[in-house]
């Protein structure tokens, strides 16, 4: 039989024992988490320096295939040519839609692809001067738009009559379009309330 004693000394020696090993578990358990917690947030951190490395080698290579810088290009500077044979217009194409260009040819409308370019191509002119004969524009008519990158020619798909407020028009397109805007009605007095919109594919 153990002394009463003697007794107390054993569990007293146990008790320590049991928080020297909790406090070591605890202790061990911090610095699992600790080492988890570091290891997650050194791997985000070089992820995300991995993702900015690499578009900045995209970048690069973007730089490197390009083999001239694009030119600024300011409004009223002039972009090209429009023709439409069949209903004899023939003018220059300018950059931006301000009044004062507008009164000295048609506009390309910014926000669109330029002449010659890929993509949705957009051009503005006012119904009482340059694009008064697209009133008798028909489907499958030609329109062909010139620039330093050469002749383009597109075919009419749709004409449509929509809002000034309608700019989903004007989209961007995966394959190269033309679309060509001025007010609606065409005799309209005054600031015209619609707008007519003609469609074209490229050839």
């Amino acid at each position: 039989m153990i002394p009463i004693t003697e007794h107390k000394i054993y569990a007293a020696r146990n008790q320590r024992f049991i928080r020297w090993a909790r406090n070591i578990l605890l202790i061990a358990g911090i610095l699992a988490l600790s080492y988890v917690m570091s290891t997650l947030v050194c791997s985000r951190i070089y992820q995300r320096n991995a993702e900015l490395t690499l578009e900045k080698q995209i970048q690069s290579e973007e730089l490197h295939r390009a083999q001239k810088p694009v030119p600024t290009i300011n409004e009223g500077d002039v972009l090209g040519r429009i023709d439409i044979p069949r209903l004899g217009v023939s003018v220059a194409v300018l950059q931006g839609a301000t009044s004062q260009t507008l009164r000295l040819g048609v506009g390309h409308i910014k926000g669109t692809a330029l002449p010659g370019k890929q993509g949705n191509i957009g051009i503005a002119g006012h119904r009482d001067t340059y694009f008064r004969a697209l009133k008798d524009i028909r489907r499958d008519d030609e329109i062909q738009l010139q620039s330093a990158d050469g002749i383009t020619r597109y075919e009419v798909d749709s004409i449509q009559i929509t809002s000034p407020s309608d700019v989903g028009v004007l989209a961007l397109t995966a394959e190269p379009s033309l679309t060509l805007v001025t007010c609606y009605p065409f005799y309209y007095i005054g600031a015209a309330p619609k707008r007519f919109i003609v469609h074209a594919h490229r050839q």
